[in-house]
């Protein structure tokens, strides 16, 4: 790795300590936004090495792999190491891909915030509602500009923590465009679901849709997502007790190379969320061009616009009533299809990076 002299100065620095080998969610963003800041000739503060940048190294035990030892850890060295790196390395601003950065320091910096759901559906004795209680809203504050990924954070942010709209720039997230595709496969009898199993993801009244199907033995369904010892036990409870266990299928975590071959299989994308801040399966599915039914809250409508079904996520029966739509209409399939494709070209890295250095570029 590429150490920087402290002699040198650097405008512009990237925390990514957050950043995994196989990144996902917080990691899978920053991952596909920092190339787009090269421009500034930043320096990356990380554990690993990329080429064509500078690196300074970090320790590695900061990351979400190590469980809440590791988000300890990640703050402490934000409030305490962070800063005296900012100092040696002459830096003019730190850019966090996470709302994290040195609170009460002489550090300048900008911050991504992605959602405030952890406020919205609290649960007890839950360190992270105290992050979002407590250290997010200091953080907020205390930055020289706020980017999120959807006008439904940027808006929450203004209601749970007061913050002028004026310091806060919505930049939509994207997908992989080498990776998310239409590809030339049979459709398959399984409707899909993506996401963690958490309550206000709304599987359980998803399960209960599926079963109200008239015809729901023709057909399956698919969770994708890791399992989690505190909600899937309930979720297989249910299905039993429904009698249609051999239609749900609990796939737990699914390499991200074989995504785009059971996505683009699926009869539908149901994506029933109670609250996103973005809802990146939503437009993963659209650029595969499989039909999505999503949620008409939060950033879901930002996301999906007029290319897919939006239901009320309380009402089963609409979500019922949307499956059985598409599972029997091919005319309205394709439509969709079609539509999710064309707007699914809306999104791009490139587009997000750009909007962000722009942004970047006026505190520098």
């Amino acid at each position: 790795m590429n150490i920087i002299d402290n002699t040198s100065a650097k405008q512009l620095i990237i925390n990514l300590s957050i950043l995994l080998s196989k990144p996902t969610g917080i990691g899978n963003y920053a991952q596909n936004l920092f190339p787009y800041l090269k421009s500034f000739q930043p320096t990356l503060l990380v554990a690993q090495k990329y080429p064509d940048f500078d690196c300074y190294s970090i320790p590695p035990n900061l990351t979400p792999h190590h469980g809440t030892k590791g988000h300890f850890n990640r703050l402490l060295w934000t409030q305490f190491k962070l800063p005296q790196i900012y100092k040696n390395l002459k830096s003019s601003l730190l850019f966090s891909p996470l709302p994290e950065a040195p609170l009460y320091s002489n550090c300048r910096f900008v911050v991504t915030c992605f959602d405030m759901i952890p406020l919205r559906f609290p649960k007890s004795f839950s360190p992270l509602t105290a992050y979002h209680r407590y250290y997010t809203p200091q953080v907020l504050k205390q930055a020289q500009h706020i980017v999120c990924i959807s006008q439904t954070t940027a808006k929450d942010i203004t209601d749970f923590y007061q913050i002028p709209a004026s310091k806060i720039t919505s930049i939509p997230l994207a997908y992989d465009r080498t990776h998310f595709f239409p590809i030339n496969l049979p459709t398959r009898k399984y409707f899909l679901y993506i996401g963690r199993q958490d309550p206000y993801k709304n599987i359980q009244p998803l399960i209960t849709a599926f079963a109200a199907l008239p015809n729901c033995k023709d057909y399956e369904l698919w969770l994708v997502g890791p399992s989690d010892l505190r909600y899937t036990p309930t979720l297989k409870t249910q299905v039993a007790e429904l009698g249609i266990t051999n239609q749900v299928k609990f796939l737990d975590y699914v390499p991200y190379n074989e995504l785009p071959k059971i996505i683009n299989q699926a009869i539908a994308l149901v994506f029933p969320s109670l609250w996103e801040g973005f809802g990146l399966p939503v437009l993963e599915a659209m650029a595969c061009g499989t039909p999505v039914i999503t949620s008409n809250l939060s950033s879901l409508p930002e996301v999906a616009g007029d290319a897919a079904i939006l239901i009320n996520p309380y009402n089963t029966g609409e979500i019922t009533e949307a499956m059985q739509a598409i599972a029997t209409d091919s005319a309205l399939r394709s439509r969709l299809s079609s539509q999710g494709i064309t707007h699914s070209q809306q999104f791009s890295w490139e587009k997000t990076g750009k909007a962000t250095s722009e942004v970047l570029s006026r505190y520098l």
